[in-house]
């Protein structure tokens, strides 16, 4: 059988600041991560899963690096999820970055971590539209 090749998922590492343990703790109390991996004491790595999203987190001292990345992390019933963010501490969600939908057909949120990396979440705002192909 003569399948395609299929790209399943992405797996970025990220700088995670100097105080990588209070990021990590971030990613578990305010964003429902788990931490499934760290190296170090004190950690100089870890590995942080929500579902199927899978995010390394590097401890770095350049802030500047922190400031300049940014992911989007596509989801599913993002209003859910905003709400239990805001519910967990609304203070993380970025001001300007409120849950809205953007002119390019995508409803989004920004959540900026303690290192300054952002994290967009994001979802189609019309899913019929949205041709998957697998």
């Amino acid at each position: 059988m003569n399948q395609q090749t299929f790209l399943n998922s992405i797996n970025p590492l990220i700088p995670g600041g100097e105080d990588l343990e209070k990021t990590v703790a971030f990613y578990e109390q305010q964003l429902g991560f788990e931490c499934i991996h760290q190296e170090g004491n004190p950690i100089h790595m870890a590995v942080v899963k929500r579902d199927s999203v899978q995010i390394f987190l590097l401890k770095n001292r350049d802030k500047h690096l922190a400031e300049g990345t940014s992911l989007r992390i596509n989801v599913n019933q993002i209003e859910k999820l905003y709400a239990e963010f805001q519910a967990r501490d609304g203070e993380m969600i970025h001001p300007n970055g409120k849950l809205e939908t953007k002119p390019w057909g995508m409803k989004e949120f920004v959540v900026l971590d303690p290192a300054r990396v952002c994290l967009t979440f994001c979802e189609p705002a019309n899913q019929d539209t949205i041709e998957v192909k697998n």
